[in-house]
Order: structure tokens, then C-alpha cells, then sequence
């Protein structure tokens, strides 16, 4: 009894062999596809001219974010879209389609001509091609998020599902990697001219390493499963969304309030703080973008732990834990933000840490909520409504109040943010140990 016991207990933390290939192959795609779509935030500043009449920089660049925006009201469509494709043709094809998908849009951005080339076909190219980014994302998280999930142990869920932001995360230290790179060793007068276009391409390159990458692996086992069961039942399986909305209503509401504090802070903390900064402040970007790339390395390192903690302890208290943190955190930090480098960090560094209560349950917490014939389009859409409406206008919000006199005000726009997180955290039910199919 004593033995079975322990191969029981080994079965439930040990990653098989074709969860670890899953894991690694489901990050780097995941990875690079962040990349292409993070490049976009890091240099709004820079490009944001060359696809508007000249004249108003601050213009310019609130119809870029604008632009950025758009591209978030184009993910529940994706969401809805990708996700009932994956949940009907399996998750390995739903990955490999989103990952074409931001790559082709990437590239776009990184040739399109300017204003002065070709006047109003400038913007509109710039559109479509975020429209595209926007609609590959909305189908990237749910797909991505329970091919994860699917295949850990029955232990590890969140340690597998950390990786989905862990890769996320990746991508958007690339992106800012590239960034400080690129500001610092380009003159001015390049970087206008070509360097944010290579920014671009060589993003849009990578997402061929994540396409290939996910070509290699298998399709999890609780989705060939659930597939097998509806045919030898002799079952029509429904469209995935109808089925999520009739069938599952709490779980899809638990999701978009589990989503709202995490995408706004997320997108506050760990896209567009860079750009915040040097705009609010004047810190020059290069340095700003530094600090947040030494901040999302921490995060990075850091997250993997965080899943394994919530699978110790639980998705509740860690989640509230980050949510009740920022809380008390929004108003001293954009108190304290003055334009210097090392106050600048230390406001990413506790931001980041706070941010691991999230970003290591999302996915997981998200996929529990769900059966496997409905979890991809039931993580990914209400996700996608909910950050299409709070992450996706936060840039464009904030950067208007900074620039109209309410920059005094963030702090609270952000508080607001976590304490309906904390309300949301300490009322849904706990899901460690539940099984998943």
C-alpha cells in the first residue's frame, strides 16, 4: 500500500517526457509570438509619425495606442474564433495557425510604407495588420493556455500553466531587449529611419523558429480523449461558444472577473510602463526600457516558483495576495516615479513580484474552470473580452490622463483595478486538486 502510495504521489508531480517536449515547445512558440506582438508598445514612440500627418507628436502617438487599442477589440474575435477551432481540430493546429497568423502581420508593420509615401493608406495598412496581431492573440491564449494545462501532472498544473506567462513574459523581454539595444546603439536619425523596422522583421523571423517548433509536438492527451468519447457516443459536437455561454455561464463570468485586475496591471506594469515613464517624466526611453527589462528578467525567473507555490498552497490566497498588493502599491508608486533609473526599477521590481500572484494562476485557474471540449474558446474568450476592455485601453487612458492634466490620477485608476481583484479573488471557489477532466 505504502508503495502505491508513492508511484501515486510520483504520478501526480512528475512531468512524462511528452509534457516537458510540450512545455518547452508550447513556451518558445508562445514566446516569440509575444514578441511580435510586444514590439509594437516598445517603439509606438518612435514610429508613431511616420504613419500620421506631421505636425502633433503627442497626436501621433494617441492615435497609435489608439491603434494598439484596436487591435485588443479585434482578440474575442479571435478568442471565439481560434478557440472553437482548436477545441474542434485540437490545440497543436489552433498554435500553429496563430503563430502564422502575428508573424504575417509583423512583417507587415516592419515594410509599410509612410504617410508621406502614400498618405491615408499608411494608417489603414497600419490597422489591418494590428487587427491581425489582435485576432492571432485572442486565439493564442486559450489554445496555448490549455495545451499547457493538458499536459501536466495532476500536481504541477500551475507550474505548467506559470510558462504560458512565462513565455509571454519572455517575449516581451525580448521585445524590450531589442528595444534598449536598438535606442542605444542607433543614432536618432537611424532609429527613425530603419532601425523600428528591424525591430519588426527580426520579430516576424522568429515566429518561423515558434511555427516549427510547434509542428514537433503531439496533441494532449485530454483533447483526443474527449474527441474519442463524443465519437463513440455518436455525438454532433456543438459550436464551443454557444456551448460555453448555455452550459457554463458562471465559469465564463468567473473568468473575465478573475482577468480584470491582472490584464490592466499586466499591461501597466509589465508593456507600457517604458513609455509611460518617458513620456510622464522625461527619463529617456533607452534607460526606461533597461529598467523594465531587468525587472521582466526577475519575472521571468521568478514565476515558475510562484505556479509551484500556488500548487502547495492554493490559487486563492496567492491571487489576492497580488491583488490586495497592488492595492496599497498604485499610490506610492506613481508618487514616487521622477524620472530617475533606480526609482524607476525599484517601482518595476515590487510591481513584478506582485504581479506573480496573477500571472502564475491565470491559465491554470482558467482551464480548471472548464471541460476539454470547451476550455480553449472558454479561457480564451471571456479572457479576451476582458482584456480587450481594461488591458487593451490602459495605454490610451493613461497616456490622455498624463497629457490632460489627470496624470495625478493613475494611481487610482489602477487601485480601482485591484480592489474589484480582491473582491473577485476571496469569492470563487478554490480549484487546487480538482480534476481537470
Amino acid at each position: 500500500m505504502t508503495q502505491q502510495l508513492t508511484v501515486d504521489e510520483v504520478h501526480a508531480t512528475k512531468l512524462s517526457p511528452q509534457g516537458r517536449k510540450a512545455i518547452v515547445a508550447g513556451s518558445i512558440g508562445n514566446a516569440v509570438e509575444w514578441v511580435d506582438w510586444a514590439v509594437y508598445t516598445t517603439f509606438s514612440s518612435v514610429f508613431a509619425h511616420h504613419f500620421f500627418p506631421q505636425g502633433d507628436p503627442i497626436a501621433a502617438l494617441l492615435a497609435t495606442l489608439a491603434i494598439f487599442a484596436v487591435g485588443f477589440v479585434m482578440r474575442p474575435v479571435g478568442a471565439a474564433i481560434m478557440g472553437a477551432y482548436a477545441d474542434r481540430h485540437g490545440r497543436k493546429k489552433g498554435l500553429v495557425l496563430t503563430i502564422g497568423l502575428m508573424a504575417g502581420a509583423t512583417a507587415l508593420i516592419g515594410i509599410a510604407p509612410t504617410y508621406g509615401t502614400v498618405g491615408i493608406l499608411s494608417p489603414i495598412i497600419l490597422v489591418i495588420a494590428r487587427m491581425v496581431q489582435g485576432f492571432a492573440a485572442g486565439g493564442e491564449f486559450g489554445s496555448s493556455s490549455a495545451f499547457l494545462v493538458e499536459s501536466a501532472a495532476p500536481r504541477r498544473r500551475a507550474f505548467a500553466g506559470s510558462w504560458q506567462q512565462v513565455s509571454v513574459g519572455a517575449g516581451v523581454l525580448l521585445a524590450s531587449g531589442m528595444g534598449a539595444i536598438i535606442t542605444s546603439t542607433l543614432s536618432k536619425d537611424a532609429l527613425d529611419n530603419w532601425g523600428w523596422r528591424l525591430a519588426f522583421i527580426v520579430a516576424a523571423l522568429l515566429g518561423l523558429v515558434g511555427l516549427w517548433l510547434r509542428s514537433s509536438v503531439e496533441e494532449t492527451e485530454s483533447f483526443v480523449n474527449s474527441k474519442s468519447r463524443s465519437e463513440a457516443a455518436g455525438e454532433t459536437r456543438r459550436n464551443s461558444v454557444f456551448t460555453m455561454f448555455v452550459k457554463h455561464p458562471k465559469a465564463t463570468l468567473r473568468v473575465f472577473g478573475v482577468t480584470i485586475a491582472g490584464t490592466l496591471l499586466y499591461y501597466m506594469w509589465v508593456s507600457y510602463m517604458p513609455t509611460y515613464a518617458a513620456v510622464s517624466t522625461g527619463i529617456p526611453l533607452s534607460q526606461a526600457l533597461l529598467a523594465n527589462f531587468i525587472a521582466v528578467g526577475l519575472f521571468l525567473v521568478l514565476l515558475p516558483f510562484a505556479g509551484l507555490l500556488s500548487d502547495k498552497i492554493g490559487r486563492k490566497p496567492t491571487m489576492t495576495a497580488f491583488a490586495a498588493g497592488f492595492l496599497l502599491f498604485s499610490w506610492p508608486a506613481f508618487a514616487l516615479l521622477n524620472g530617475n533609473f533606480w526609482m524607476l526599477l525599484l517601482i518595476e521590481v515590487i510591481g513584478i513580484i506582485l504581479l506573480l500572484g496573477y500571472s502564475a494562476n491565470c491559465a491554470v485557474i482558467m482551464a480548471e474552470q472548464f471541460p476539454a471540449e470547451v476550455r480553449a474558446t472558454g479561457i480564451g474568450l471571456p479572457y479576451a473580452l476582458a482584456v480587450a476592455i481594461f488591458g487593451g485601453t490602459a495605454p490610451y487612458i493613461t497616456t490622455w490622463m498624463n497629457t490632460s492634466g489627470y496624470g495625478g490620477f493613475v494611481w487610482l485608476y489602477c487601485a480601482v483595478a485591484a480592489a474589484i481583484g480582491v473582491a473577485v479573488y476571496l469569492t470563487m471557489p478554490e480549484t487546487k486538486g480538482k480534476a481537470l477532466d
